[in-house]
């Protein structure tokens, strides 16, 4: 580009290292290099106010150069340090991960963000573990020296993004209000967990992939290790701004190794109990066997973000399934077999009484899902080990449709490519699916590490442009919306 005479085309700028403390200054020469220092003084005197530079609470904590789609970031210390430094070291990208959480918040339920912000103060906050609320509050002055406005209340809020239609069916029905259609508890995730004769080695493995919509996709990126001064060191997948993980796959250095799957169709609540992910972080944070995770769970259980949990402890070779409703709890655990999860409810019980889901239709995302799961462990018994993991994760074949078809009734979700849709959650060719991948073996777990895929572990990357120009009625999220290229599989290790 030409540039208006007299002009000189000078673009300041400076790279900070919150561990080291250095700026590196661009390259000039002459009236360039002069005029370049000028704006960078002006630029760091306006910023000196809000620069975290030399801050004790930053102390141990860095983050890593993005690779492979995964970006790690290291938070160490007191609650309150743990959220500054992730309110500093993210603050650009918690800042966008809310605004993409506010628009879908807002667009699917028909309601204010003040109504949410009012329900983080007066229904969640009340029942918020101390240590947690300092934490929340910890990141919103982390972005504050960052120079980004968001209170506590939009960080809570946030934080109980996966909780909110729960707790809105509930409130509608109050109130008296027509719940829309798409405030739904939805299908997300497909996971397994098998040990014994059904792995290669006799020793666990579990996977993961996260279903939501690709607005979150690309964002759901972050690898936490997080050394928390009381507790268990742990590394887990996330979403910037979240203090937990929120699709909910990680491992802590006591070798608990934690996921879970959505029950779809779930209805309850209780204001009266504690927040999903404030449990779901006490649980990475202090469990340390099975029955540690399910009490941590179970107690104060508000029905928010209804999920059957998969476990694995590595110092058992032992695995469960903690299906977690709000008045039917289960938990099944073996050291020979496999547990499975792709949001179908297992206790009959609960299926009756807490959901709405139709457990006869084949042709549903979740009965056809489930249905895979059991011919993939029954035909690889004796043979799982994580590069199988990493294959069922990619897998396109269709149960009903008999072949290889990706659609929301595959493993590897694409309901962008399905005429179907999946019900009230998303409507046909909605850019929704599987947006990132994990594996973890017995020997990855007690080395605290896992690998992961970002994007579609299948390889097939999804263009925004292109899928909104063939698909208009999705417009909406179009400031938003991101391509998400599928990335090769990547190894993510805690800090020594």
């Amino acid at each position: 580009m030409l540039m208006p005479a007299g002009k000189a085309n000078v673009q300041p700028s400076f790279v900070y290292n919150h561990k080291t403390m250095r700026r590196t200054l661009p390259r000039a020469t002459g009236p360039v290099l002069l005029l370049a220092l000028a704006s960078i003084a002006v630029t760091l005197i306006a910023a000196a106010s809000r620069m975290p530079a030399s801050d004790p609470r930053m102390k141990s904590s860095y983050r890593r150069a993005p690779r492979d789609g995964w970006t790690l970031v290291h938070l160490e210390g007191t609650p309150a340090e743990i959220g500054y430094q992730h309110g500093v070291l993210l603050s650009r990208e918690i800042k966008d991960g809310f605004e993409v959480q506010k628009l879908e918040l807002m667009h699917d339920s028909h309601k204010p963000w003040e109504f949410y912000r009012d329900a983080a103060r007066t229904v969640l906050w009340p029942h918020i573990p101390g240590e947690y609320r300092e934490e929340l509050q910890g990141i919103s002055d982390g972005l504050k020296s960052a120079g980004i406005s968001l209170d506590i209340w939009d960080i809570t809020a946030l934080n109980a993004a996966e909780e909110w239609s729960y707790y809105i069916e509930q409130y509608d029905k109050e109130h008296g209000i027509k719940t829309p259609k798409a405030v739904t508890a939805p299908d997300h995730c497909s996971a397994f967990v098998a040990t014994g004769s059904y792995t290669k080695d006799g020793k666990f493995v579990i996977a993961h992939n996260n279903w939501t919509s690709y607005l979150d996709g690309p964002r759901w990126t972050i690898a936490f290790d997080i050394t928390p001064a009381q507790g268990h060191h742990f590394l887990m997948d996330g979403f910037p701004g979240f203090i937990h993980s929120g699709d909910d796959f990680g491992v802590n250095d006591a070798g608990i190794v934690i996921t879970e799957t959505t029950i779809t169709g779930f209805k309850g609540w209780d204001s009266n109990g504690t927040a999903e992910f404030a449990r779901a972080r006490k649980a990475m944070q202090y469990s340390e066997s099975i029955d540690d995770f399910a009490r941590i769970m179970k107690e104060g259980n508000n029905g928010g973000y209804a999920n059957d949990w998969l476990v694995a402890d590595t110092k058992t070779n032992e695995v469960a399934s903690l299906e977690l409703g709000l008045r039917n709890v289960e938990l099944k655990r073996t050291k020979d077999g496999y547990f499975t999860g792709a949001n179908f409810p297992i206790n009959e019980k609960l299926l009756h009484e807490e959901t709405d889901f139709n457990a006869t239709d084949p042709g549903l995302s979740s009965n056809a899902r489930r249905v895979r799961w059991e011919q993939l462990m029954r035909e690889n018994k004796g043979r799982i080990d994580s590069n199988l993991a990493r294959r069922f994760l990619a897998d396109h074949y269709d149960t009903v449709a008999k072949k290889d078809q990706p659609s929301e009734r595959t493993l590897c979700g694409h309901v962008d490519l399905s005429v179907r849709g999946m019900g009230d959650w998303k409507a046909p060719y909605d850019p929704a699916g599987a947006v990132q991948n994990k594996v973890a073996d017995a020997a990855m777990a007690s080395k605290m590490t896992f690998v992961a895929a970002a994007g579609h572990a299948c390889g097939l990357n999804f263009k925004a442009k292109e899928h909104l120009d063939k698909y208009p009625q999705f417009a909406w999220q179009s400031p938003l919306l991101e391509d998400m290229n599928a990335h090769k599989w990547t190894r993510i290790h805690a800090r020594p």
